[in-house]
């Protein structure tokens, strides 16, 4: 029987996050492939074979080819268990990914070797500094024509505000890729296009064998040994401990589609990825290690098996050991729950789990008790810190345009709130219900699953409005006075807190200088 500091010593948890289309979910494909979760590459792709685990699994996600919820697979690799959570690339889901960035202890970052460091990916650059997360960068589409790889790193650390050390260096690019010489393994890695073998590897001393020479030539050889000095020359020798601080960030290269360079990626990132780390409670540091068990849902996902209308909570397992059929505390109500079929995932396959350790995802069944935020304990009050919702930006009138189906409706804009997908505010004066999300797709993919998922219609009126933002003040009457005056602007949210919908940024400006006593909150955690 394995210990606890074993099983968390073991664990890997972490993210692929990229722009839209960099390749994310071939390279998390990839990754599947190599722990033996799924046996056909190409699966995601392919209209073929659909009984294939793979991560992009809701209709609306295979019509658009994009990935629009956070997809969590565990597996095993030689001695160590991953968990990889894939993450929406398209930017009206960066909250979505936002939250799931908070229950990972590390993260990939895919970069398109074409088109380098975007705008999404800049972003959520920016989430992993703020938690000082450690990132691996792995440089994609070597096999296509793309910009020198120099270029690529010094981008990298211009836009990405991180310092690069390259663990693999490729040899020529586009229709002259040839193959990856692997720096941290001494190891010539050739390039043969297929999706379905990995290619195959010479072993090497050192770059100055001849046997370098036999396999790529000799020209292209001479210049791996330049670019390799100079590389000696300009950056320092890799070290773990910046890597670990969130200071530096080991970039690889290779193709995920043609499955070249993804192994040595994975090879690398199970010796030195972090295991779980501590958590950052208001009260006090969670350690993994410790003897009992906590975690906080940071997803939630509806329908996640359309015959049965049920809702899945993702737990992270913080410290201690998860067990099912134990009672846990929820801590926001006070109630005390027992889980009867708690599951792990291999994309939508769910398998029924007994124990979970730190750094695991487990699924918990909902039943419309769970909040995003909300913590399990065996019976101690803490409060996990980080997963706010943010103020939308866009905004608009819910219809019903079906009176028969009003109660599935209701239901489905429940459930789908509770996901956290967009938020839902009740006009005070006139009591129509407003939607606000982050972007433009995500009304689409809303009226979509009500209509697939609860035989719901609905459709979107306009609604011209700036901004909405959580108000407060400990002064009642001010607040009551401002409430007056704004009348015609004032909602609520789920939670019956005020909000303010401002229809201007100088509407906006104006009310903060005329109530100096309110409060204004542009994300929901105060």
């Amino acid at each position: 029987m394995a210990t606890i500091n074993q099983e968390i010593e073991r664990r890997r948890t972490f993210a692929i996050i990229s722009h839209p289309d960099a390749g994310k979910t071939t390279l998390t494909e990839k990754l599947l492939l190599f722990g033996g979760a799924i046996h056909i590459a190409g699966a995601v792709k392919s209209n073929k074979i659909k009984k294939t685990a793979t991560s992009d699994w809701m209709e609306i996600e295979k019509q658009r080819g994009i990935s629009v919820a956070t997809s969590v697979m565990g597996f095993n690799y030689g001695d160590y268990k991953i968990n990889i959570l894939d993450t929406p690339g398209h930017q009206d889901f960066a909250e979505d990914t936002y939250r799931t960035l908070t229950a990972v202890d590390s993260v990939i970052i895919v970069v398109d070797v074409a088109k380098g460091v975007e705008m999404q990916t800049r972003k959520l650059m920016e989430v992993c500094r703020m938690r000082n997360t450690p990132v691996i960068i792995f440089v994609n589409k070597l096999d296509r024509e793309g910009r020198d790889p120099f270029e690529i790193l010094d981008e990298l650390e211009a836009e990405l505000k991180i310092a690069v050390r390259p663990l693999s260096w490729p040899i020529g690019i586009g229709a002259k890729f040839k193959g990856v010489y692997n720096i941290y393994e001494n190891t010539l890695d050739l390039f043969q296009p297929d999706k379905q073998k990995v290619s195959e590897r010479v072993e090497i001393d050192d770059v100055n064998d001849p046997r370098v020479d036999a396999a790529v030539g000799e020209a292209d050889a001479t210049r791996l040994r330049d670019d390799l000095e100079l590389i000696e020359g300009v950056y320092p020798e890799f070290d773990v401990t910046p890597y670990l601080q969130g200071k530096l960030a080991p970039v690889f290269f290779g193709s995920a589609l043609n499955t070249f360079g993804v192994k040595e990626l994975l090879d690398c990132f199970v010796k030195i990825a972090p295991s779980p780390r501590p958590v950052e409670t208001e009260e006090r540091t969670v350690r993994p290690e410790e003897e009992k068990f906590s975690g906080f849902v940071f997803k939630i996902h509806a329908n996640m098996d359309p015959n049965h209308r049920s809702c899945i909570a993702f737990v992270k397992v913080c410290s201690g050991r998860f067990e099912r059929n134990s009672p846990y505390k929820q801590v926001r109500s006070g109630k005390v729950m027992k889980f009867s079929a708690p599951t792990a995932f291999m994309a939508q396959k769910k398998s029924i789990v007994d124990e979970a350790y730190p750094g695991d995802i487990v699924g918990l069944p909902d039943t419309g008790n769970f909040k995003i935020g909300d913590t399990l304990t065996e019976g101690e009050d803490i409060h996990f810190k980080g997963l706010p919702s943010f103020s939308p930006e866009m905004f608009k009138y819910i219809e019903n345009t079906d009176p028969m189906k009003s109660k599935q409706l209701e239901k489905g804009i429940q459930q789908l709130m509770d996901e956290g997908v967009a938020q839902l505010f009740v006009n005070q004066f006139n009591g129509r219900k407003i939607i606000g999300t982050v972007g433009q797709l995500q009304f689409e993919v809303i009226q979509y699953r009500l209509l697939h998922e609860y035989g719901a219609q609905c459709r979107w009126e306009p609604i011209s409005l700036y901004k909405a933002c959580w108000i407060e003040s400990d002064d009642s009457d001010a607040l009551a006075a401002f409430k007056k005056r704004k009348h015609q602007f004032m909602a609520v949210d789920r939670e019956g807190r005020d909000v303010f919908l401002a229809d201007s940024n100088y509407v906006l400006q104006m009310a903060q200088n005329d109530f100096p006593k309110i409060r204004f909150h542009f994300s929901s955690e105060f």
